[in-house]
C-alpha cells in the first residue's frame, strides 16, 4: 500500500510538473516590463466604462517597487500594490499572459495595449487597438468563449515579440512611457 502511494504521489509530481513545461510566456515588449510597466492592481481600482467606452488609462507602475511572475517583471504604481500582486498574482495578471484577448478568440497571439482593457468576472482583459476592442466589446461573452477554447493550444506557443505602439491605430491611446523612474 505504501508503494502504491509513492507511485501515485510520483506520477502526480510529474503531471504537474509537465503542466508547468508547458506554461505559456508572458507577453513583455521593448519596456523589458509585463504590461508594458502598467501596474495590473490598480486596473481593479479604475471605473470601468461601459462596453465600447473609452477605459481610463492604466497605471503607470514605477521601476523601483517590481516583483516578479511567470517569467517576467512586473512594475506598481506602490509597495501596498505589489504586496497585493505577490500575495495572488493569477487574480491581477491579464489572462492570456497579457496577449489580446480578441487575437486569442481568433486563434493567434497578438500583443495587447494596456490602455484596453476590461475586468469581466473579476478577471483583466488586454487587447491590442481601439478597433479591435470594439470587435471583442460587441461580443464579450462570446468572445471569451473562443478564446478559452482556444488558450489551451496557443498558451504553450511563444509569446509575441511586436510591439503594440508600433501599430497607428494606437496613436493617442497612451501619453507617455510606463514604467516611470
Amino acid at each position: 500500500m505504501v508503494m502504491l502511494k509513492r507511485i501515485l504521489l510520483a506520477s502526480c509530481v510529474m503531471v504537474a510538473a509537465s503542466g508547468a513545461a508547458f506554461a505559456g510566456e508572458q507577453y513583455v515588449d521593448e519596456t523589458g516590463f509585463a504590461i508594458s510597466g502598467y501596474d495590473p492592481v490598480a486596473y481593479f481600482d479604475l471605473k470601468q466604462a461601459e462596453p465600447g467606452g473609452a477605459q481610463p488609462r492604466a497605471v503607470p507602475g514605477r521601476a523601483d517597487i517590481t516583483a516578479n511572475y511567470n517569467g517576467a517583471t512586473w512594475a506598481f504604481a506602490s509597495e501596498e500594490h505589489r504586496d497585493m500582486f505577490v500575495a495572488n498574482p493569477a487574480k491581477y495578471a491579464p489572462k492570456y499572459d497579457g496577449h489580446c484577448a480578441y487575437g486569442i478568440a481568433q486563434g493567434g497571439k497578438v500583443p495587447a495595449n494596456p490602455n484596453l482593457w476590461r475586468i469581466v468576472d473579476g478577471a483583466l482583459y488586454l487587447n491590442i487597438t481601439p478597433t479591435v476592442a470594439g470587435f471583442w466589446s460587441s461580443d464579450i461573452s462570446g468572445n471569451i468563449n473562443k478564446s478559452e477554447g482556444n488558450w489551451t493550444s496557443l498558451e504553450a506557443k511563444d509569446a509575441s515579440d511586436k510591439s503594440w505602439k508600433a501599430i497607428r491605430d494606437n496613436d493617442g491611446t497612451y501619453d507617455g512611457t510606463a514604467p516611470v523612474k
